[in-house]
């Protein structure tokens, strides 16, 4: 009996250092040497300062900038999730006729036709960072007109910060929100005023 015992409590020991130490060491180690910015969290660094993850969605409110997809989390990394509504629910419909009116009174000239789904509905994961291509430009004016800057070069800014598919086949194409912003800044230059706390910097609980 105590010989059985012996041998359970032998694999138990040598069960818990291959799966709970050499394991996960070594998955550890070769993330660090073969894929370092992704397994450190995909962080962005401007002026020295990390601002933000290229994983992680957050919010930005100042018309200087572009807006992402709506949070059911409040972009929230711990309390990630959707809110789950039914396509038939009324909830859901209330909550997609709130985002577009927001949306319509900070870009003049919106109508329903011309709005993309991804910025008037919420995300699966509440931290989605990024949008279409077709709900970047749709913000361009707005942006144009307080940075005081030609659409243009915006637009070009925009089609510079596209991601395709993967491979050309997998995924649609996209623009990661916090990348497009940092890059406004840097080509027009941070805006003198009108900064609020969700001006490129990382959303904390």
């Amino acid at each position: 009996m105590l010989k059985e015992w012996g041998r359970c409590l032998l694999f138990f020991l040598v069960l818990t250092v291959i799966t709970g130490l050499a394991y996960p060491l070594a998955v550890t180690g070769l993330a660090q040497l073969i894929f370092p910015r992704q397994a450190n969290g995909s962080l962005v660094a401007q002026d020295g300062q990390v601002v933000g993850s290229r994983l992680i969605g957050q919010e930005f409110t100042s018309p200087y900038y572009f807006q992402g997809r709506p949070s059911a989390s409040d972009y929230d990394a711990m309390d990630s999730g959707g809110p789950n509504y039914a396509p038939s629910s009324r909830a859901l419909e209330q909550a997609v006729k709130q985002h577009y009116q927001a949306l319509a009174r900070e870009n003049p000239g919106l109508t329903p036709q011309k709005t993309p789904l991804d910025l008037i509905t919420d995300s699966a994961s509440g931290l989605d960072p990024h949008i279409s291509p077709q709900a970047a430009l749709l913000q361009v004016p707005r942006i144009a007109r307080a940075r005081a800057v030609p659409e243009q070069e915006i637009v070009e800014l925009v089609k510079r910060h596209i991601h395709p598919r993967w491979l050309g086949l997998y995924g649609e194409p996209r623009v990661n929100v916090l990348e497009l912003n940092l890059a406004l800044d840097r080509h027009f230059g941070r805006p003198a005023g009108g900064v609020n706390r969700h001006q490129v910097q990382v959303h904390r609980p």
